[in-house]
């Protein structure tokens, strides 16, 4: 008989905010796959859950995964979880789940906290339609088109940075955007400092400590759309775009 796999999210800072079904099932789970053991250790403790660990990380090898899939098939029954959040964004648990799916496998998702929309809820800026980029490539080719594609998208945006790279990624963000678009800079998360920082790139830019600290949050504001008028040359346009990396799908 075929197992389960629960993609369990859980809290992304304040160990209250987790679900009742979430802790049921990480009770009633054989195992719980974690990012880290020992964050994961930490939470169990906090809600007296004794359920097994074993590590699964960006690291982990085809061949474990190979391992917990056909432990599934043989009716296993595992939660997934990260180290805060959902799983699977910006997260390594995406390749298990796919992997168990494809295999035939029973996988539930159990919802719950998460970081991209705690920040929308919190930034004051448009939220009908959004996109999540998660972390920007740190260099090249790559780097540039993602910055030169947020700055072009007319709806907000939200990305993942660390501390120690976060005012590099502002100089870019306002390098591309300008000085006139809305931002909001969400840092620890429903921690004990908590802070959001709401204004243009440079205002942010301004107000935020350095070094910074702490999981940091991004939302951005959408440009405005570009109103076409029959005096535009819609072909010179595609050509600046193209020059400036974007692709006609984009």
């Amino acid at each position: 008989m075929s197992g389960r796999l629960s993609v369990v999210a859980t809290p992304i800072g304040c160990l209250e905010d987790i679900t009742l079904r979430a802790l049921r099932v990480l009770g009633e789970a054989d195992l719980i796959l974690a990012e880290d053991t020992r964050h994961t250790r930490t939470l169990c403790a906090k809600h007296g859950i004794s359920t097994p660990l074993r590590s699964f990380h960006a690291h982990s090898n085809d061949d474990k995964v190979l391992r917990i899939v056909e432990e599934l098939a043989n009716g296993a029954h595992y939660a997934l979880v990260s180290d805060a959040g959902t799983p699977v964004v910006s997260d390594p648990g995406v390749y298990l789940v796919s992997r168990a799916a494809a295999a035939g496998i029973s996988v539930e998702a159990i919802p719950g906290p998460s970081a991209v929309l705690a920040a929308l809820c919190v930034a004051g800026l448009p939220v009908r339609r959004f996109v999540f980029e998660g972390f920007l490539p740190r260099g090249g080719g790559d780097r540039s088109n993602a910055l030169k594609r947020i700055a072009h998208s007319e709806v907000t945006v939200v990305l993942f940075e660390s501390p120690h790279r976060i005012h590099a990624t502002l100089e870019d963000l306002e390098r591309e955007l300008g000085s006139g678009r809305q931002i909001a800079l969400c840092r620890e998360l429903t921690k004990m400092h908590e802070q959001t920082i709401r204004g243009t790139v440079p205002e942010v830019r301004g107000q935020l400590a350095n070094p910074a600290r702490g999981e940091i949050t991004v939302v951005i504001e959408g440009q405005a759309a570009v109103v076409v008028t029959e005096d535009v040359d819609l072909d010179a346009l595609v050509v600046e775009w193209k020059r400036e990396g974007l692709s006609t799908k984009e």
